[in-house]
């Protein structure tokens, strides 16, 4: 799934299952979901992202960076950062 105002760069891989997706949805006082609000991430060039891999909100993916299988993401990456998922939390490398 990927998110309508995600960016995606040059050379990206996506593998299944990937979301690029919202943290949350603004609402007006009415409570209908306004839309064209960046929300969704910025995945810059030469990143990979493994399969059933999850990016949450507006958060900026360094260029050549991998994030591993089933990796849970809320925050940005530097360039060159590579995430696996260890012992049931997520473990940066390399940043």
């Amino acid at each position: 799934m990927i998110g309508e105002t995600a960016i995606l760069g040059r050379n990206v891989r996506l593998y299944q299952g990937v979301t690029l997706g919202a943290r949350s949805f603004a609402a007006d006082d009415d409570g209908v979901m306004i839309r064209d609000i960046a929300r969704h991430p910025i995945v810059e060039d030469d990143v990979v992202i493994y399969a059933g891999a999850t990016i949450l909100g507006r958060v900026t993916i360094g260029a050549g960076s991998e994030i591993g299988g089933n990796v849970w993401l809320t925050h940005d990456l530097p360039p060159g950062s590579r995430v696996i998922q260890a012992r049931e939390q997520n473990t940066i490398l390399g940043t």
